[in-house]
């Protein structure tokens, strides 16, 4: 009966969610094409497929070691990777190419998701993190196909806000056939919003087993010299507005002492990236922007204004921000820098990954700063001292080492569920 209640709710939404997807897609428009997906008119797929959900870009870059696994282990097996998000698909597109089908997710409303089911014809449906939708998953179950919630993570803010629609959330969680949780906080938290405790298992995060591969590593030593070799240079990656100003600041700051150096600075939406081009040079800052590939040696920011090319910037830097924590976002996966052996660097705000951070902290590989002042504090003591940079960073990347290992857990467990 809620499920009911939540689809008519949906539906009578879903002129208003279109609208502000048009919206959105002024200055973006990844976000207004192929929005017939989005209501479930998939292109037909050849043979059925393995689902694998992911929202964003940090589900996406969560989900590929797995699919990468699932590709050598199943190559015969078409995979389709669907994403909320332009930033998300795009990321998927650039990380797997022609070996992987990309689509937008369905919205959640029953014709939506079933037209969806009747196209892409899943085995299965594996979701990362906590993209939970009750039609998409009670609908995909209802056809004896199973699903999956991998590399499950639950702050103890989004378990009380569960715990107030609990009616649709209970059923939502009995029709998972495995829940593969991070810690054994996620799992307690899912255990106590409804799920069994028979179909949850502590894993790990698979945002351990992340891989550089070397073209991009060669791809980044190119960049870096074309930025410049020797100056120092910082990136503040995956910013949020109310961010970026305060991540200006702080480099003002690192100016005054080192007037050579460069920030490269990420925002996180693409629809932001000409707000910041704006806010960069308003602050009197010199600009270049990677979707030019001007000329940056003279620049004071270099603006990383394309899409799935992060990993790629983390390794021309000499130590990341991670950003959505100067803000009450939660902040972002810092596993990517740490695993090029940088120090990292976050603001406060980082619930999402809270057993991350709090592992590279006890490692020593991480700093925590407040604000734009402590900010450009941190950045200018790794700066000076390199000797402490270096050592800060490999302590960041032991961290990173010490726990892989969930990937085969994850997978072990995904070819178990899989039909024969």
């Amino acid at each position: 009966m809620l499920r009911a209640l939540y689809s008519l709710l949906f539906r009578l939404a879903l002129p208003f969610v279109l609208l502000q997807l048009w919206w959105s897609g002024r200055g973006n428009p990844g976000l207004r094409s192929h929005w017939r997906q989005r209501l479930g008119y998939l292109q037909p797929v050849a043979q059925p497929v393995i689902w694998v959900h992911a929202v964003s870009v940090g589900e996406t870059i969560a989900a590929a070691p797995l699919v990468k696994a699932l590709l050598r282990h199943y190559p015969d097996q078409p995979i389709l990777m669907t994403a909320m998000t332009a930033t998300g698909a795009a990321r998927a597109r650039a990380l797997f190419g022609e070996r992987v089908q990309v689509a937008f997710s369905p919205y959640d409303t029953p014709g939506a998701v079933g037209r969806f089911l009747d196209r892409a014809r899943p085995v299965a449906l594996v979701i990362l993190e906590t993209e939970l939708w009750p039609n998409m998953v009670a609908l995909t179950r209802a056809r004896d196909i199973p699903v999956m919630l991998v590399n499950a993570r639950l702050s103890e803010r989004s378990a009380r806000g569960y715990r107030r629609i609990g009616g649709l959330v209970r059923p939502m969680l009995a029709s998972l056939d495995w829940i593969a949780a991070q810690a054994e906080d996620d799992a307690r938290r899912f255990i106590d919003i409804g799920a069994s405790p028979q179909v949850v298992t502590v894993t790990g995060s698979i945002k351990f087993d992340v891989e550089i591969e070397p073209e991009v590593r060669l791809a980044a030593a190119s960049l870096r010299n074309s930025l410049g070799a020797s100056r120092p240079v910082w990136i503040a990656a995956s910013t949020h507005d109310g961010e970026d100003s305060q991540v200006l600041a702080a480099h003002r700051g690192v100016l005054e002492q080192y007037p050579e150096a460069l920030l490269i600075l990420v925002p996180r939406h693409p629809e932001r990236f000409e707000q910041v081009a704006h806010e960069v040079t308003a602050a009197g800052f010199r600009l270049a922007r990677r979707s030019i590939a001007a000329d940056a040696r003279a620049a004071e920011v270099y603006l990383g204004d394309t899409m799935g090319e992060l990993l790629l910037l983390y390794g021309t830097a000499d130590l990341a921000f991670v950003a959505g924590s100067l803000i009450e976002r939660g902040g972002h996966n810092p596993l990517e820098p740490a695993a090029w052996a940088l120090p990292v660097i976050t603001g406060p705000q980082v619930f999402n990954f809270e057993v991350i951070y709090d592992a590279l902290q006890a490692g020593s590989g991480l700093l925590r700063v407040a604000d734009s002042d402590s900010l450009a504090r941190a950045v200018l003591s790794l700066l000076a001292d390199p000797q402490r940079r270096v050592s800060t960073g490999r302590a960041a990347l032991a961290i990173v080492a010490a726990n892989r290992g969930a990937l085969e857990n994850v997978l072990t467990g995904v070819v178990a569920r899989l039909p024969r």
